[in-house]
């Protein structure tokens, strides 16, 4: 064999190699629509719906499949808080979920508020959560099955932990990173119009800030841009490749917002788990931060509350 052979295996094989950890942290956290099918009578695997928008359990649900509601399951709706640990206890209770099950969530949206919950799961220590890769929507899509009765588990028994804050940013570390006083990049998820100062928020969305923007120094990554067109993660090699030319490629901590915390979750998940860069969610985000006195922002568009 000549040594360029050689030489081109080599490289071949370092490139595997290379590919295979990244390959690995997909499949740890997330499922195939394929796998989902045939593993929906597997005692030792639950599923969980969480979507934003309401009935659409009701109207059809993965069989087998326990209904979470972001609005009133996952948050504390008096303190603006994620769900406190007593309340996200009943809510493992009531789906069924032990110590040993493997935790499937998915929703709308392109699995926002399930991101969101992987999140708060992983918040609390819950292990073996996955997400459903492309969500509702690919499942849909391919026509596999849905049911319209809720099923009743028997109450699970998996505990949660002390809350990890390690995952959690608030707004004075988002303030340190904007000021340089630590290391860090601030990375903005939401479109280009809402980073840019354009519009306040999305048409139709009730949670607003009075200040329009981004945090100073944040760069944009528009969480669309993660996803192929059937709504499943892109490869790692294209994540890194999409982050890498923002400048964002995890030899310094992350930090993700977006309006209410929801899309930046998803981002979250992209780099957390299936990057494995060290990442914490804002979920403040910029409806805390754009009203929050005395923060610098930056307001290329110019717009400003009450003028436009």
């Amino acid at each position: 064999m000549s040594l360029r052979n050689l030489l081109a295996g080599a490289f071949v094989a370092l490139t595997l190699l290379a590919a295979a950890p990244a390959t690995a942290q997909h499949a740890k956290f997330l499922v195939s629509t394929d796998w989902l099918e045939q593993n929906l009578k597997n005692p030792k695997v639950r599923v969980v719906e969480v979507s934003v928008n309401p009935g659409l359990y009701e109207r059809g649900h993965i069989p087998g499949a326990a209904n979470v509601s972001w609005h009133t399951d996952l948050v504390d709706t008096v303190s603006r808080d994620i769900a406190p640990p007593a309340q996200f206890q009943g809510l493992l209770a009531r789906a069924g979920i032990d110590a040993d099950t493997t935790t499937i969530l998915y929703g709308d949206n392109n699995n926002w508020f399930a991101a969101w919950g992987a999140w708060v799961f992983d918040i609390y220590g819950i292990q073996n959560v996955k997400l459903l890769d492309g969500g509702r929507k690919k499942w849909e899509a391919e026509g596999r099955p849905l049911a319209n009765s809720a099923t009743v588990h028997a109450p699970g028994n998996a505990r949660v932990k002390d809350a990890n804050p390690a995952l959690r940013a608030r707004l004075q570390d988002v303030l340190a990173v904007a000021r340089k006083e630590k290391p860090g990049v601030l990375v903005d998820i939401r479109s280009a119009d809402e980073y840019n100062g354009k519009i306040f928020a999305p048409n139709g969305v009730p949670e607003l800030a009075v200040r329009a923007g981004h945090v100073p120094g944040a760069v944009n990554v528009t969480w669309s841009k993660l996803v192929a067109e059937d709504g499943t993660f892109k490869s790692a090699e294209e994540l890194k490749a999409i982050y890498q030319a923002a400048g964002v490629d995890g030899s310094k901590p992350v930090i993700t917002y977006c309006r209410i915390g929801e899309r930046s979750s998803h981002s979250w998940f992209a780099l957390s788990k299936l990057l494995g860069y060290e990442t914490r969610n804002y979920d403040g985000s910029w409806t805390e931060y754009g009203n929050s006195v005395g923060s610098p922002i930056s307001n290329p568009a110019g717009t400003v509350w009450g003028k436009t």
